[in-house]
């Protein structure tokens, strides 16, 4: 008998409906009303107030403070780690059962809350109405989807029988582990990670990212109110080198779960394998590191279907996803046919702060990132062509058209990731040279091909190397359950969130053998 429903995602919100239109105003209006707020760390169920604090810029305002968040230092680190130690104690002991309708009971709240959580990721990382919902989804689905897989794991797991004795395998927790979200999907890829850790019986110190503090504030409220033991998640905002520093070096920390940038991922790997004193394990990095993605549009595609979808693939939340399409290859024979459809499309994405919900892009996520993506465009200018864009949009915060570059392939912006609204466009000659093309990468993380031959969809199928790739659809939207997410090469471990085995990451399995005399 099954204790819950059978897992399906979860419907994204229709704003053509009035109703769902005014309750999302609503609740914007509510979270900029909230602008200058101070939020606390949270150790152990305790509110702690650092010694100092920095602020969260609203980045489609530049002159408004969001909020103001703690900089916990190394000792407040220490004390988020001997929290985490203390509740491991219990919580390893809870039932997977136990665990498991947690996270279901997580889910039935994000959807109560489903507004506000929308709202702050709207005003605080400028995403638009749908892709805020989208991250939403998203979040319900990874809560919904790893409790039902923990109650799995926990039932009896086939093994082969031998006479006189009783043998039996059990996925057991690992410990304490540091989660480390990114600021580009803030609720999604946060709480994805986060109840991965414990719905498996591991307790967290949670580090979300400097840009993203207010909507991870918002899911931790969520944990506790769905019942959460104190210290099960501590909630720690600072700098990056606390997660560096303390966290990830730490002789206790027993896991890492970090989504970035490759060289941050990098760099938690490497120190991640230095044995620390007092230290008795290999400590698991569970990492996702980015990407430069492409999509193929072969001369057999059918264009009225790929033409939107890489609209939508490269300019979606500003290109600011690891999945996002930086690299367009177009086969040389539909090239002109292609452009001539897509860059007036680009040319009419209205750019523009997306509280108001007829906006599509919003801005870039901080001044930093503004100047890193203006200094690629003119790399790009110098290297390339630039067809459409190249231009910062209005002063009142970080927006940038969105640009398109034709480009050969050993430029800079072909080869690094820029994490921003830029297109390199690439001509193949042919299929097979598409594919070189496509696989020219050091990353591996997601593609897509359009065509409409057999041949070359089983060619692409086996020769395109990407952790998640689509065929004749856009490289970005993976949904859980569905497409489990993870890449290849630079883009990490290939962890494949969303998937049925990622849970295992955050295990060890217990064999366990009774012999009868």
């Amino acid at each position: 008998m099954t204790i819950v429903p059978t897992f399906s995602n979860e419907p994204f919100l229709d704003f053509s409906i009035e109703t769902n239109r005014a309750r999302q105003q609503e609740a914007i209006d509510q979270v900029l009303a909230s602008a200058g707020t101070t939020y606390p760390l949270v150790i152990g169920g305790e509110r702690v107030m650092a010694g100092a604090t920095f602020d969260r810029v609203n980045p489609s305002r530049k002159d408004q403070v969001l909020g103001k968040f703690q900089k916990a230092d190394g000792a407040l680190a220490q004390k988020a780690m001997d929290a985490a130690l203390k509740a491991y104690d219990s919580w390893k002991w809870f039932s997977a059962k136990e665990r498991g309708l947690f996270l279901i009971r997580v889910a039935a709240i994000m959807r109560k809350k489903r507004f506000l959580l929308n709202a702050w990721m709207i005003v605080e990382e400028g995403k638009n109405w749908l892709e805020a919902d989208g991250d939403t989804a998203e979040a319900i689905d990874f809560c919904e989807f790893y409790g039902r897989e923990m109650i799995r794991l926990a039932e009896h797991q086939e093994l082969t029988t031998r006479s006189g004795e009783a043998v039996e395998l059990k996925y057991i927790p690992l410990g304490v582990g540091a989660v480390i979200p990114p600021w580009n999907f803030p609720n999604a890829i946060l709480t994805g990670m986060t109840t991965a850790a414990i719905v498996t019986g591991n307790t967290v110190v949670l580090k979300p990212a400097s840009y993203s503090p207010g909507i991870a504030y918002q899911v931790f409220l969520i944990l506790e109110e769905a019942g959460m033991p104190p210290g099960v998640v501590n909630f720690l905002t600072g700098p990056g080198s606390i997660a560096g520093d303390v966290l990830v070096k730490h002789p206790k920390t027993r896991f890492i779960a970090f989504t970035g940038s490759m060289d941050v991922g990098l760099m938690i790997c490497e120190n991640a394998a230095r044995l620390s004193e007092g230290q008795i394990w290999i400590k698991r990095t569970i990492l996702e590191m980015g990407g430069k993605d492409f999509i193929i549009v072969d001369d057999e595609a059918d264009l009225d279907s790929a033409v939107p979808q890489v609209l939508s693939a490269a300019f979606g939340f500003q290109g600011q996803k690891c999945s996002a399409c930086s690299r367009l290859i177009l086969h040389e024979k539909i090239y002109d046919r292609f452009m001539e459809r897509f860059l007036p499309m680009v040319q009419n994405i209205k750019v523009g702060d997306p509280v108001n919900r007829d906006n599509y892009m919003g801005p870039v996520i901080a001044e930093s990132a503004f100047k890193s993506i203006m200094r690629y465009i003119e790399i790009g200018k110098e290297q390339g062509k630039l067809l459409t864009g190249g231009n910062p949009g209005s002063d009142s915060g970080y927006f940038i058209q969105p640009t398109v570059i034709a480009s050969s392939p050993g430029d800079t912006i072909v080869r690094e990731e820029i994490f921003g609204p830029v297109v390199a466009v690439l001509k193949a000659n042919s299929f097979d040279h598409a594919i070189e093309l496509a696989n020219d990468s050091i990353y591996g993380l997601t593609g897509a091909a359009f065509t409409r031959s057999r041949a070359k969809i089983h060619q692409a199928k086996r020769q395109l190397h990407a952790g998640n790739l689509y065929i004749n659809r856009k490289c970005t939207g993976a949904l859980v359950g569905v497409h489990p997410f993870g890449g290849f090469n630079m883009s990490g471990t290939d962890s494949k969130a969303g998937g049925r085995d990622y849970l295992l990451l955050f295990t060890q399995a217990k064999s366990i053998s009774e012999t009868f005399s």
